[in-house]
């Protein structure tokens, strides 16, 4: 991970994308580090707030789009060779799955704070193959959602970020349904208006 912190620090804002692009294709990277220290170094170079959070919100989408399209073309036989291939991920694949087949495009987006299933949830939306708008309106909302809280709390904290990890996993009981509850004001809201329109 130090080395992470090094490129991201000798390369400023390319660096960000794409580590940030990585960690959504499944890339052994950690948001809850990565998203935090881009915000707080992006806030010492004096890289406006807006700017980061786009272009982490383009780079989420590229890499969860990978992962989409591994599922999609491969099917439900990806998943069962992730699975075989690393045994650790069975319970986050089967949570992914459980909560998929409960909530649809719900689950994409609530799938990006939950910790077992935000690795996972692009793989099996491919495998379902869910509709490609469908998973891309999901996703960029429930990316947005968590980019904007992770690297906004490490813009705002600076020399603190890596607080924000911690912060994460104690109050994750209290974080998860809010972020949960703000997702589904958007969507609401999104019908809402095309409701008005139509």
């Amino acid at each position: 991970m130090q080395s992470i912190i090094d490129l991201i620090y000798e390369y400023g804002l390319p660096s960000m994308f794409v580590i940030i692009l990585l960690e959504y294709a499944c890339f052994p990277v950690s948001s809850e580090i990565v998203l935090p220290f881009s915000g707080a170094i992006a806030s010492t170079q004096n890289i406006r707030f807006t700017v980061i959070l786009f272009a982490s919100v383009i780079a989420g989408i590229l890499g969860t789009c990978i992962c989409y399209s591994i599922g999609r073309y491969g099917g439900s036989p990806i998943l069962e060779r992730i699975k075989r291939k690393f045994p650790k991920s069975k319970k986050p694949i089967d949570t992914s799955l459980e909560k998929f087949n409960q909530y649809g495009s719900f689950a994409v987006c609530f799938g990006r704070v939950i910790p077992l299933c935000r690795t996972y949830i692009a793989f099996v939306a491919g495998a379902a193959k869910q509709n490609i708008i469908t998973f891309l309106v999901s996703s960029l909302i429930g990316i947005t959602v968590w980019n904007t809280i992770l690297i906004g709390l490490g813009y705002t904290l600076r020399e603190n970020w890596s607080n924000v990890g911690s912060y994460y996993h104690e109050y994750k009981a209290i974080f998860i349904p809010l972020i949960a509850f703000l997702i589904i004001i958007l969507i609401l809201r999104k019908k809402f208006f095309k409701k008005i329109k139509t």
